[in-house]
């Protein structure tokens, strides 16, 4: 791995890891007060995605590209990501019976993934 993709993997995982610990605390509390989970899960993937469009364009992948462009791929990624997120959570959770706070827990890192190589390949490319 080169410096530059670590370094950005690394400003990547910071920035994720205050968001979405942010982001956890508040689903459960959430659902503990009588939200459904995935109506606490679209509220706050919404709301996080909106925060990290900054955090992950200047911190983590220091773009200086078309902002519109940008932000229109962020969407497309965003709105993939979103649903992988749903899906996991309404099968493992609802379907299969699993703790949907458990559950929440791994769609959140599996996302993350999804996600970084999403911003770096298509999101926040660097032009040829």
């Amino acid at each position: 791995m080169e410096k530059q993709q670590f370094t950005q993997l690394v400003r990547y995982i910071f920035v994720g890891a205050i968001s979405n610990a942010a982001g956890y605390i508040t689903y459960l509390l959430l659902t503990y007060f009588g939200l459904t989970p995935s109506i606490a899960m679209t509220l706050l993937y919404i709301t996080i995605a909106g925060i990290s469009f900054f955090g992950n364009k200047k911190l983590t992948f220091m773009y200086d590209g078309h902002l519109l462009g940008a932000g229109i791929r962020y969407l497309i990624a965003h709105f993939i990501g979103y649903s992988i997120n749903l899906a996991i959570l309404l099968y493992f959770s609802e379907h299969l019976g699993y703790s949907h706070a458990l559950v929440q827990a791994g769609a959140i890192l599996t996302v993350a993934i999804y996600l970084f190589i999403t911003l770096k390949l298509f999101v926040f490319r660097r032009a040829a």
